[in-house]
């Protein structure tokens, strides 16, 4: 089970309900990746307007638990107040904190972030924060109290796959909740990644619903990431410098 703060998934897969051509095509997506938790901007979704339709219309709710996003936060303010009126509108009291610091790069400010996180913390939010491979503010964001910390792969949006693997095993190795690999992924090879160097889950959204078949990509990185898990936990063989035979010299015949 995939444990995050006081809720439990069997999905180790997050899924991005943005940039969908169509609600159809999302629904089928949804259903296909085999995802328990949809996460949303909450200023990209118009709570209020009457008649507009949007993903909340066309799927079953009780399947999926929601995660409001902060994006368009550029401060640590911005990033609270969204995050409150998610909890009103009663989506959910789980939020993944994103806090961009700059437009280009689209990076997550750390110290804006780490603000927002004490603040949510303090009003009972499930706080999930985005960061950067940073080892260390991932360390102070789990001494402060968060439930889950979200790092890049790379760029949101890129597809570079996971630039830094080495910061995030670092980050792994020293967590305390789970870390969700989030940002930057591109295909099924990602996800595995991800999760072959013990992440506890992957977000995506991009890499799905900016592909040429969204449905099948969602299949396809469900399937990355239960494989990933699963050569995680099976225990892979180390990484040597030379050859080793696969069958032993040991008491062959000599001719």
């Amino acid at each position: 089970m995939l444990n995050i703060g006081k809720y439990e998934f069997n999905s180790r897969l997050l899924l991005g309900t943005g940039k969908f051509t169509d609600l159809h095509i999302q629904s089928q997506a949804v259903e296909a990746s085999g995802t328990e938790i949809l996460t949303f901007a909450v200023r990209r979704l118009n709570l209020e307007e009457a008649g507009e339709k949007h993903f909340l219309d066309t799927l079953d709710l009780s399947k999926y638990t929601l995660l409001p996003n902060t994006a368009g936060a550029t401060t640590a303010d911005e990033a609270v107040r969204i995050a409150e009126l998610a909890r009103a509108s009663g989506l959910c009291d789980m939020i993944k904190v994103e806090v961009i610091g700059d437009g280009v790069t689209l990076l997550p400010d750390p110290l804006e972030t780490y603000k927002a996180c004490s603040i949510l913390l303090e009003k009972g939010f499930t706080v999930l924060p985005y960061i950067s491979d940073d080892v260390i503010l991932a360390k102070r964001l789990q001494l402060l109290g968060v439930h889950a910390v979200m790092p890049g792969a790379s760029p949101i949006g890129a597809g570079r796959g996971i630039i830094n693997p080495y910061n995030l095993e670092m980050i792994i190795e020293q967590a305390v909740v789970p870390v969700i690999v989030d940002a930057g992924l591109r295909s099924p090879k990602d996800a595995a990644h991800a999760m072959e160097l013990g992440a506890d889950a992957v977000l995506l959204n991009t890499a799905v619903s900016g592909s040429s078949d969204p449905v099948s990509m969602a299949k396809a990185m469900r399937l990355g990431v239960e494989a990933g898990r699963l050569a995680y936990t099976a225990g892979m063989i180390p990484v040597k410098r030379y050859a080793a035979a696969s069958s032993p010299v040991e008491g062959m015949v000599h001719t």
